[in-house]
């Protein structure tokens, strides 16, 4: 399982006509294409929604997110986020509790995480956390 990061999707959906889709919006076309078994995690369904720029926005990207599985984190993947928060900290790195949850919910599920955001390169040796490599 991949798990899409909020980074990727801004990247995918973010293009605006005329302009060369990135390299995160041709993999993340072809992860489709391929039936690549993917998901987003709820609170990057809520952060991609909350910067639409309009109403029509919110409702086209609300559209797209219905495509994906969204992982809905329970007691315990919170309870993981903590631990790896702490984890993170004791080794020096910073990470926010968004941060946390994201690489919880995709460790939880023994899964790959796609993002741009070098924040959780530095927390992944910490926390046992699964990069999804695009190159």
């Amino acid at each position: 399982m991949i798990v899409v990061d909020t980074s990727v999707l801004i990247m995918a959906l973010g293009r605006r006509p005329g302009v060369a889709m990135s390299t995160a919006a041709i993999v993340l076309r072809r992860l489709i294409e391929a039936d690549t078994p993917l998901a987003v995690p709820g609170i990057v369904c809520q952060e991609l929604l909350a910067g639409a720029r309009t109403e029509q926005h919110f409702e086209r990207l609300r559209g797209v997110l219905e495509g994906f599985p969204i992982l809905v984190a329970d007691q315990r993947t919170h309870e993981r986020a903590a631990r790896i928060a702490a984890l993170c900290r004791w080794s020096g790195v910073a990470a926010s509790a968004v941060d946390c949850l994201i690489a919880a919910q995709t460790v939880t599920l023994d899964g790959m995480l796609y993002s741009l955001d070098k924040d959780f390169e530095r927390m992944a040796p910490h926390c046992g956390l699964v990069l999804f490599d695009a190159g």
